[in-house]
């Protein structure tokens, strides 16, 4: 049993863990978010799983290995890798046939998000079992949370291409979005993806967030010209895990403009420069100028 070691809220804390110790059945396959970093932010919800389970499915064993000894737990680990996933559901399955509680967990955060656990959860389904998500770390949302982004949807890109060409057309396609874009970039290619963003959208606000939860955890937001130029300057900018959460593009206000105004504003362009026309009409009608030579403009267009 886990003992919590403190004089505040021990006797709480007992009992919580001693619900979701109950709450664990078998022939459940429960998948386990880890921390990201902070070994603190395991929740009692998962060490009941990880203390209870008979069989845990690891993405590596060595990495989990040290995340149960941290907590003083053991466990019967196996490696559930991308390469390997299909072929050792046989095995989970065939461990929830007999009974047994099985947890699985990536390295670090929640498995199936760009980590082995999908094609796992949809083989042990297929099979008439349970799969139980346990709630947890998520780098996605802990950047998300921080990035100061008002949108209620966006869009989760995993790692970028490591192909130059293909990252540049991926990144082409997000120039006009109106949500916020999160993915994951490694240090040997954030220069690289910096370079080519700050091409096509430097203005863009940017927010990287660098080594979430742990020792040297870095939230830089500005322009993505400022967070490349801080990169450049700062070489430790470039160590670590890494999400960047592109916000969505500004949008162009549009003024409706009365049609007197318009009336006006296109006489007076036929007979002064467009920026004075504007100003003119601007002052008779207490339009936009902005508004008044953008509408001009577009109409001697059409």
């Amino acid at each position: 049993m886990i003992t919590v070691k403190s004089e505040y809220g021990n006797t709480l804390m007992q009992v919580h863990y001693q619900k979701a110790t109950a709450s664990i059945v078998p022939q459940t396959l429960y998948v386990v978010a880890t921390p990201i970093g902070n070994l603190s932010d395991l929740s009692l919800h998962a060490l009941a799983v990880l203390a209870k389970a008979d069989l845990i499915c690891a993405e590596d064993t060595r990495v989990t290995q040290q995340l149960l000894r941290a907590y003083g737990l053991t466990g019967r680990l196996i490696s559930v890798r991308e390469q390997n996933e299909q072929s050792m559901a046989d095995r989970v399955i065939a461990a929830l046939t007999a009974g047994e509680v099985v947890a699985q967990v990536s390295d670090a955060g929640t498995p199936a998000v760009c980590d082995p656990g999908a094609r796992l959860a949809v083989r042990v389904r297929e099979a008439g079992f349970k799969v139980v998500p346990v709630a947890g770390p998520s780098a996605v949302m802990a950047a998300l949370s921080v990035a100061g982004v008002t949108q209620s949807d966006f869009y989760f890109a995993g790692f970028l291409p490591a192909k130059k060409g293909e990252r540049e057309m991926r990144l082409q396609q997000w120039a006009e979005v109106e949500y916020p874009v999160v993915m994951f970039e490694t240090p040997h290619r954030i220069a690289a993806t910096l370079a080519q963003m700050a091409i096509l959208y430097p203005q863009r606000r940017l927010m990287l967030a660098r080594e979430i939860s742990k020792t040297h955890e870095t939230y830089l937001c500005g322009t993505v010209a400022e967070i490349q130029s801080i990169l450049l300057q700062d070489a430790n900018q470039n160590r670590g895990e890494m999400v960047l959460v592109l916000h969505p593009a500004a949008k162009e206000k549009t003024v409706a403009l009365a049609a007197e105004s318009k009336r006006i504003m296109q006489i007076l362009a036929q007979e002064l420069p467009t920026k004075q026309a504007a100003a003119l009409t601007a002052e008779i009608c207490g339009e936009s100028k902005k508004a008044l030579y953008d509408w001009v403009i577009a109409h001697k267009k059409q």
